[in-house]
């Protein structure tokens, strides 16, 4: 359908921003930063006791076989994938953290995306960590993975903390429709959303001396 000439063509529906004085993006901020320290001082601790206390190949179960410690050596990927190409693993995470911490942060408006940022990038330092520190040298470093699931891949803290931080963020960006920055983006107007928003739908409005409406133009 064509609005006659003389219509008026409402925008469409903006997301609602939320106002946030510098006091509360401050503590979103800080939520960020505990949430971010907190994953990557208990990844770091979980894996100097794995080395400390697990022998490599030789598997610990726990849990009725639900949960196996068992120790190795990680040059690719989460979850054991893409080995071989270590230094690109751990250049890509650089440039994540630093995107992060320099372009998302700030634009914080809403405490569960301070979770889901702080989630991820506890998860992207932790194994950062093992690229620089660990054998055979700097970002070529083997991360440490310790903990195995029934057909699962062996896996570390880090790791959960950046599957957590993932399910996290599809949770707020796709099902509840919330931006980094708190604004909720409308999923539809509904009729009286179209109403209000959107006058003259569905019909045109023409200049034919005085106004009048012709419905369903």
């Amino acid at each position: 359908m064509q609005a006659a000439r003389g219509a008026t063509v409402a925008p469409p529906p903006q997301p609602a921003a939320p106002v946030l004085t510098a006091a509360h993006r401050r503590r979103l901020r800080g939520l960020f930063a505990v949430v971010a320290l907190t994953g990557l001082v208990l990844d770091v601790v979980t894996k100097v006791v794995a080395v400390g206390q697990l022998e490599p190949g030789r598997p610990v179960p726990l849990l009725g076989g639900l949960l196996t410690l068992l120790l190795i050596r990680n040059p690719g990927a989460a979850f054991s994938t893409g080995e071989g190409i270590t230094p690109v693993f751990a250049l890509a995470a650089c440039a994540v953290l630093v995107f992060v911490v320099a372009r998302l942060v700030p634009k914080l408006g809403h405490p569960a995306w301070s979770v889901a940022l702080g989630l991820l990038s506890a998860g992207v330092a932790g194994n950062l960590v093992d690229r620089f520190a660990r054998q055979p040298g700097p970002l070529r470093g083997h991360v440490v993975d310790f903990l195995q699931l029934p057909h699962w891949p062996i896996f570390n803290v880090a790791d959960m903390c950046i599957t957590a931080a993932a399910v996290l963020i599809m949770v707020l960006a796709v099902v509840k429709n919330v931006g980094i920055g708190g604004e909720r983006y409308p999923r539809g107007a509904t009729p009286a959303q179209s109403a209000a928003t959107a006058p003259s739908a569905g019909r045109a409005v023409v200049d034919d001396g005085p106004r009048r409406e012709v419905e369903d133009a």
